[in-house]
């Protein structure tokens, strides 16, 4: 699952786009299929969303949430795409970008009525 902050005046015009260009890496680097997309948008009012200093209004915070398995090198790569492809495609400058990936262990996950450890047809791999 994947959550975006921003400010809903900028973020609410992109959301589709950024959806797009966000899975569109997802499944580049990571394999994921067409249909496994899960994107929970939070457009903030301006006076509820703080950021760093140097950053515009357009600041946008995506947290990956994912089980864990991927490769540090395979998460830098994902990181790396998403800032050269939300740039590329949105016109959103890297300083205006967060990207956090927060793992957990397959036991923490649920879905389908189980754990991911008890998961074993994922049409993807965690592994990578």
């Amino acid at each position: 699952m994947i959550v975006i902050y921003g400010i809903k005046e900028k973020l609410n015009p992109i959301k589709a786009n950024l959806s797009d260009v966000i899975h569109g890496c997802m499944q580049a680097v990571l394999g994921m299929p067409e249909d496994k997309r899960a994107h929970r948008f939070v457009p903030m009012d301006r006076e509820d969303f703080y950021y760093p200093g140097g950053r515009s209004d357009a600041y946008t915070v995506i947290e990956i949430n994912m089980m864990a398995g991927r490769k540090p090198d395979t998460q830098k790569e994902l990181i790396k795409a998403l800032f050269r492809e939300i740039e590329s495609q949105l016109a959103l400058a890297p300083v205006d970008v967060e990207i956090t990936i927060k793992e957990q262990q397959p036991y923490q996950w649920g879905f389908r009525g189980m754990t991911g450890d008890e998961e074993n047809d994922l049409k993807y791999k965690v592994n990578v």
